[in-house]
């Protein structure tokens, strides 16, 4: 059962990874058009920029999701090591909970306000003319990334099953 719950959390770790790879490989070449197109042919394009920066968000936020699944997401962990190895497994434990409920709250629910709110006032974008709620659907998206990871995290906490974290976003199908 723990295997499959660690494969499950492999695969979405690897897709999640291709995404951010296809999404960067867009963002290069969106900018690389809005150069030379403003400075080669000297018409510069209208759209670029606002593609660059709708890739970014979902960059950054899928990008927050995969750094979460890896563990190597900003920490301070100074104080942590500091305590005896119960009191270091209940602030883990904690401090996943308290990480669920931000990001269920804040990410999930407070995204998919902001998108259902956007997207029925109609709003759009000014050059591209889609609509803004599916660029704010990178915060509601990337939320239940992190909250799914970090469900793993509690139940390989409190189940004390040792995965060897550093391998665990390795191409599905490879073996560990």
């Amino acid at each position: 059962m723990w295997r499959t719950i660690v494969r499950i959390k492999q695969q979405l770790t690897w897709l999640l990874e291709q995404i951010v790879v296809l999404v960067v490989a867009a963002l290069v070449l969106d900018v690389l058009w809005g150069v030379c197109s403003r400075f080669i042919l000297g018409a510069p394009s209208r759209w670029t920029e606002e593609v660059a920066t709708f890739l970014l968000i979902w960059v950054a936020l899928l990008g927050a999701a995969v750094a979460f699944s890896r563990d190597q997401h900003l920490g301070l962990d100074y104080f942590a090591k500091k305590l005896d190895a119960d009191a270091r497994l209940l602030l883990a434990i904690i401090a996943q909970i308290l990480i669920v409920v931000f990001t269920g709250s804040a990410m999930v629910i407070g995204g998919y306000t902001l998108v259902s709110e956007t997207l029925s006032a109609g709003q759009v974008t000014p050059a591209l003319g889609i609509k803004m709620g599916y660029v704010y659907l990178a915060v509601p998206v990337s939320g239940i990334f992190i909250i799914v990871f970090c469900l793993e995290r509690i139940i390989d906490l409190v189940s004390g099953a040792k995965t060897d974290r550093s391998d665990e976003a390795d191409v599905p199908g490879e073996e560990n």
